[in-house]
């Protein structure tokens, strides 16, 4: 579950810091075919999703131990 979160936190981050710089990601060029506020969202949305996702795999990890 982890390394779904570090993806999705990875791509979401990226995105955004691409989109700032006039650049996007293939795989997230259609977030902005929404307009630009929803693809916002989406970027957000992923990175959050995905530091919940690497939080809760990491606490999952650590308690098997």
């Amino acid at each position: 579950m982890a390394k779904l979160g570090g993806t999705l936190l990875l791509f979401g981050i990226g995105s955004m810091i691409l989109n700032l710089l006039g650049l996007e990601f293939i795989l997230l060029m259609w977030v902005d075919l929404w307009g630009p506020t929803i693809g916002w969202g989406i970027r957000i949305g992923m990175a959050v999703v995905g530091l919940i996702l690497v939080v809760v795999g990491a606490a999952t990890d650590s308690g098997e131990e």
